[in-house]
């Protein structure tokens, strides 16, 4: 999923280093450390706020994790 919202970004002519706020939604909360392995180091050196949360109603289809971002262009 990263690795589309980096394909996104550079699209758009942005990249990950430039990403202000991330809001993750896990399908359970328990996945948290996984999560955050994965997640650590790919927004640079500063990496901007995150939010996450376990989604009370999980997440639509079969999908564990939800990842929205607010970047500059």
């Amino acid at each position: 999923m990263l690795d589309e919202i980096k394909k996104k970004l550079e699209a758009a002519g942005s990249s990950m280093e430039k990403v202000l706020k991330v809001n993750v939604y896990l399908n359970d909360l328990k996945d948290y450390a996984g999560m955050n392995e994965v997640f650590l180091g790919k927004f640079g050196p500063e990496p901007g706020v995150r939010t996450t949360i376990a989604a009370a109603g999980g997440i639509p289809g079969n999908s564990l994790v939800e990842i929205d971002c607010i970047a500059c262009i």
